[in-house]
């Protein structure tokens, strides 16, 4: 996985980047076909906005949170990230439909 990680009136220090590798990090657990990160840490006079792309097999998602500490903004990012990504990997693998075949057939 490749993780970019760029700010806009902000200089990302190690801690900053060292926190968001760690917290994506749990995003690899769920869904181990995550190809590419692109997140964008912003301050804007006392908005704290952190947003980030994340290309997966089958799509893009795309999740922002705004918060008045930065830490805490990318914290509301990842858990953003982490239930778009449950939701998509449950998409790929649709249980309804086997459920649908199983008593049609039977």
């Amino acid at each position: 996985m490749q993780l970019n990680i760029s700010g806009h009136h902000i200089e990302v220090t190690d801690s900053l980047r060292g926190y968001v590798e760690q917290k994506i990090e749990r995003i690899e657990r769920h869904f181990d076909i995550v190809s590419d990160v692109h997140c964008i840490l912003t301050v804007e006079k006392l908005r704290h906005k952190a947003e980030a792309k994340v290309n997966v097999s089958g799509g893009t998602i795309y999740a922002e949170t705004t918060e008045e500490d930065m830490y805490a903004a990318i914290d509301g990012l990842v858990d953003k990230l982490d239930r778009q990504v449950r939701k998509h990997k449950e998409k790929l693998s649709d249980h309804h439909a086997r459920e649908a075949n199983k008593r049609h057939y039977t």
